[in-house]
């Protein structure tokens, strides 16, 4: 099945909640001591020094795009130098890059705004809206300033063999699964998210990203798969958004970050998506239908967002105090 393109075709009509700053307040995880996938650590930045309206005159964070990144693919923005990371220099050639840029607005076919804030852009590099990361460059996000994501939650409850809701015998509301995958790159466990192509919307995203991560290789008998299709489309086409801002990412910098929205798409009887096999593909090594409770510990801000979901559908989260 070519989800790629089916995925595409399909259109996308959502509750909307209003946008979110950052779940979980000040970054923890993009403050993370060595940066992922590399053997680079970060300079060390307390709690109470986050803030760029704190003074810290002595601030010198450690420089570092990813090889990868420098290497100019088409998803990627061309490099600038500077020394030390501080910005407080760039070459001409640089300047000449950095003159091209419309930060804070829409740049081509690139979204260069953020979810959260409009960010400030000394020297002509954006910074990092939510405080320093002891981490200057672009790790291994390919756009300076916000790269955007888009994170499906797709859920259905958790029932027994008769067809029933599984209560919390603690909570006593009931249990929420959501697709769950495995990233490759880490080891965590994790919402089937993925960037937003230059141009692509938004709803194409949370589609594609799902068929691909979730429901790679699957295959079913013609009339079987046209079923599903439909099943699938159905589902796709009213979604819960239950946020749009900041991640807390370990490959966040002080000059480049992550942002998403998350939907929550709910399969309320279990007979759509809840019944369709999964199948891991792309950046997934594993997926799995996952209870959701406090328990979890998801990559990123993700156990935010199934915490917001938990929430939205007055499901199991935590046991009662």
């Amino acid at each position: 099945m070519n989800y790629r393109r089916f995925f595409s075709s399909l259109s996308f009509f959502g509750q909307v909640r209003p946008s979110g700053k950052m779940a979980g307040g000040v970054h923890t995880k993009a403050r993370c001591p060595q940066y992922p996938n590399s053997e680079v650590n970060r300079l060390a930045v307390p709690d109470d020094r986050v803030s760029w309206g704190k003074e810290w005159t002595e601030y010198a964070p450690v420089d570092y795009t990813a090889p990868s990144v420098k290497a100019g693919p088409v998803w990627a923005d061309p490099d600038i130098d500077s020394p030390r990371g501080t910005h407080s220099m760039v070459t001409r050639s640089s300047r000449e890059v950095i003159e091209k840029f419309k930060w804070n607005s829409i740049d081509g076919k690139v979204n260069r705004k953020s979810y959260s804030a409009t960010y400030q852009v000394p020297d002509g590099i954006p910074r990092n809206p939510f405080g320093r990361t002891g981490i200057s460059g672009r790790g291994l996000l390919g756009k300076w300033g916000p790269n955007h994501a888009a994170d499906p939650i797709v859920t259905r409850w958790k029932r027994d063999k008769k067809g029933n809701k599984i209560t919390d015998p603690t909570s006593k509301k009931p249990i929420l699964q959501f697709v769950s995958i495995k990233r490759k790159d880490s080891g965590a466990w994790a919402i089937p998210g993925g960037m937003v192509d230059a141009g692509e919307k938004v709803s194409i995203t949370l589609k594609r990203e799902f068929g691909e991560e979730a429901l790679n290789h699957l295959e079913v008998p013609e009339v079987e798969r046209k079923a599903t299709e439909k099943e699938i489309a159905a589902l796709f086409k009213r979604g819960y958004e239950v946020y749009r801002g900041y991640v807390d990412d370990p490959r966040n910098t002080d000059n480049a970050w992550m942002e998403t929205i998350a939907v929550n798409f709910h399969d309320e009887d279990g007979k759509s998506v809840g019944k369709i096999p999964l199948a891991a593909g792309d950046d997934a090594a594993d997926v799995h239908w996952s209870d959701i409770s406090s328990d979890l510990c998801l990559y990123a801000s993700h156990s935010e967002f199934i915490e917001k979901t938990a929430l939205y559908r007055k499901a199991h989260w935590a046991a009662a105090s």
